[in-house]
């Protein structure tokens, strides 16, 4: 009798994305909604890019760490989107492994850029407020390039170990995954090997990396508060309070989402699987697309250059009149304003 291990054991070489399980009637209304928000996610963090980019005025610390964040969804959303709508439009589900592997690996390297970049946005809020006098020698742009280059390191040496314990486990199970793309534990789980070992670093991940990134934030938005509450005049307050707004608004749209997706996953067998699939759907789907409406909307500078844009556009579709071009550009500007001041 031959080894059991002979017809147990086999290497992957592809893998089936299920999609999400019980809603196969519903996948192809499913891909509308995410069509549109991956849509909104390409234009809106694309026009953010470019927006910083080419305006000198904004090359400032912090709208650079808001173009590293709008870099960080588009890698994001642009690995996971694409293969999640082939899944429920064509029932294309199939993936090699080596593929697997690949956007296992930027899914993964987008989320710990992303909490390392609200982590250093965080930094410039507590330097601009708490010590403002040194805030242009702190954060040059030699730091902002170290601190870029910090986040890609941190996240490629934090994620390249996930991806080496995976390819080092044996499978002998089902190559169905199900799910709209490759996650690390979603994979793990179809081995036949003990997995205790990738459990416990993808704790650790989430707890030195993600976790710690969290409480440095809070921490440092304790600071901020406690400076604020300290400064003479309401107004002043305010005003302080709000150019931490926005980032408040992105740091609650990034955290609350993994810790509630964390602590379903841990009540598994109390909500329904589609449901705990259908949040991971979202989750990456979700604040990609809200980060750059949120910056738009709330930071006044950004919003200009936004109407300025769009103001270009109309009046080279239009062929409007110089006077009519004025007033549209000042009718946009008043009611942007408006808009901030409420």
């Amino acid at each position: 009798m031959m080894p059991a291990d002979n017809h147990t054991f086999f290497a992957p070489v592809t893998y089936i994305l299920t999609g999400i399980p019980g809603t196969e009637e519903s996948h192809v209304w499913i891909a509308i909604p995410f069509c549109l928000m991956y849509v909104t996610t390409l234009c809106g963090n694309s026009l953010l890019l470019f927006i910083i980019l080419t305006e000198r005025s904004l090359h400032e610390p912090m709208y650079l760490f808001v173009s590293m964040l709008a870099a960080a969804d588009l890698l994001l959303s642009t690995t996971t989107v694409p293969k999640m709508l082939a899944v429920f439009w064509f029932r294309a589900g199939e993936i090699s492994f080596a593929a697997c592997l690949t956007q296992m690996f930027f899914i993964h390297v987008s989320f710990i850029a992303e909490s390392a970049i609200l982590l250093a946005m965080a930094f410039d809020r507590y330097v601009a407020i708490c010590d403002p006098l040194r805030y242009t020698s702190v954060l040059t742009k030699s730091v902002i390039g170290k601190m870029g280059l910090a986040v890609v390191t941190r996240s490629f040496c934090v994620i390249f170990p996930l991806i080496f314990l995976v390819k080092q486990l044996k499978f002998c199970r089902s190559n169905l995954l199900p799910n709209n793309y490759c996650d690390y534990m979603g994979v793990a789980r179809l081995a036949c090997d003990d997995i205790t070992v990738n459990v416990w670093y993808g704790v650790a991940v989430a707890i030195l990396a993600i976790g710690l990134d969290a409480v440095l934030i809070a921490a440092s938005y304790g600071l901020i508060l406690r400076a604020v509450f300290r400064l003479p005049s309401k107004d002043a307050r305010l005003k302080a309070l709000r150019t931490c707004g926005s980032h408040v608004c992105v740091i609650l749209m990034f955290y609350m989402p993994a810790f509630f997706s964390s602590f379903a996953h841990r009540f598994g067998h109390i909500i329904p699987g589609y449901i705990l699939i259908l949040l991971a759907n979202l989750y990456v789907l979700i604040p990609p697309m809200l980060n750059p409406i949120v910056y738009a909307v709330t930071t006044k500078e950004i919003l200009k250059r936004v109407i300025n844009l769009f103001y270009r556009c109309c009046s080279r579709s239009f062929l409007l009149s110089p006077r009519r071009q004025q007033k549209m550009l000042w009718d946009l500007e008043i009611k942007a304003r408006f808009s901030l001041e409420l």
